[in-house]
């Protein structure tokens, strides 16, 4: 075992207590294994601080090389990645004696500390999905951290890279790429037909990846549904088994892509909540069940007070302001300027303050590759 020492803030973990930090007082490491911890199958989410300690990215062999890169617990309260990857290899162990994985494997354990806590990510760390290389963030060391990964992984060499998520809305499954490329859509397109290309944020894992391999983020849901982890391991099971990635153009009828053209938040100045708060933005309590629907223009989304404009910072894919493009304010209700489609709306006011309200999408199937040789778009 190898470890990257990097100073980090830290916390206690004692299960319901809000997590202490003191950035002097502890270190932060980056575990590298080539292992299974005893034990560590074994542990529910928010028992992997107390086993591994840190993140940690564990190597295992498989029948074919380069390894299938899978990274879980980006947040530390999106549960599916850790429970497909366990189930899929305890079952394994049950069946083999051993693992006989298809192909190796680099299982990246992410926010283990946020994970004992329950909690997207602790105060005072950074989002994990948002500090790979290529963000815009101010530095941190988790930023080394992430770049130190993605080292490894770049000497060792990939095969394709898989990112876990649960939604806190109401969505459908979906897959996530950062490129239109022959390769990226057939292997989003094994995870299920609805597929969103996307750009920013910047930071996260799947276009830090991009560089060196087809990647692919998963949305498998809500938290707790045991659906969406069976979906999980079915697509770390198939890609584990793929002998290549095809350049094959997908068919038209076998995807639904879009593209994601706006990311809005809630402006920090802004309070906001649900019906009966009083707060200056008071949100429509419908909104997370709109997730995927075209929604027409003059849709309400909330009543807005006087004086705050829209009360959104909503930016496209350049970081450019788009606020009006998109919203308007009609005798106090804040409504849709044009025909649009949101995704990631929820009503989890902790991740619409650490996150976004939502994202905004237009229908992308037009923009399909047509070739036999994969195309940026």
């Amino acid at each position: 075992m190898t470890r990257c020492t990097l100073p980090r803030r830290t916390d206690t973990l004692t299960s319901g207590r809000e997590p202490t930090l003191d950035p002097q007082e502890q270190d932060a490491m980056l575990n590298e294994l080539d292992h299974l911890p005893e034990g560590l199958l074994d542990a529910e989410c928010h028992q992997l601080d107390r086993v591994l300690g840190a993140p940690t990215l564990i190597h295992l062999p498989g029948a074919r090389e380069p390894a299938l890169f899978l990274s879980v617990l980006m947040h530390g309260n999106e549960t599916v990645g850790w429970e497909a990857i366990r189930g899929l290899l305890r079952e394994r162990l049950e069946r083999f004696g051993d693992l006989r994985l298809p192909r190796a494997l680099s299982l990246f354990i992410g926010n283990v500390s946020a994970a004992a806590s329950g909690v997207r990510h602790l105060p005072g760390q950074p989002d994990y999905n948002r500090v790979w290389p290529g963000t815009q963030l101010p530095h941190t060391p988790e930023h080394d951290l992430m770049q130190k990964v993605v080292r490894i992984m770049a000497d060792r060499g990939l095969f394709a890279s898989l990112d876990l998520h649960n939604n806190t809305g109401l969505n459908p499954h979906y897959a996530c790429v950062n490129r239109v490329d022959n390769r990226f859509l057939n292997l989003a397109t094994l995870f299920g037909r609805i597929v969103v290309y996307f750009t920013r944020p910047a930071g996260v894992q799947s276009l830090a990846m991009a560089g060196l391999c087809p990647s692919v983020t998963v949305e498998c849901g809500k938290v707790g549904e045991q659906q969406g982890v069976e979906h999980a391991r079915s697509f770390i099971e198939a890609a584990l088994h793929l002998s290549r990635i095809s350049h094959h153009p997908v068919a038209p009828h076998d995807i639904d892509l879009f593209h994601t053209v706006a990311q809005v938040r809630v402006r920090e100045d802004v309070g906001f909540g649900f019906p009966p708060d009083q707060a200056d933005l008071v949100l429509n309590p419908t909104l997370e069940q709109l997730n995927f629907s075209e929604l027409p223009r003059g849709m309400a989304f909330g009543r807005i007070r006087v004086g705050l404009g829209i009360g959104l910072d909503v930016r496209d894919e350049r970081g450019r302001d788009v606020g009006d493009r998109y919203f308007q304010v009609d005798d106090g209700e804040l409504r849709l300027r044009q025909s649009v489609m949101p995704s990631m709306l929820t009503r989890n006011q902790v991740v619409i303050r650490q996150d976004c309200l939502c994202y905004l999408m237009e229908r992308y199937s037009d923009h399909l590759p047509t070739g036999d040789e994969p195309v940026d778009a």
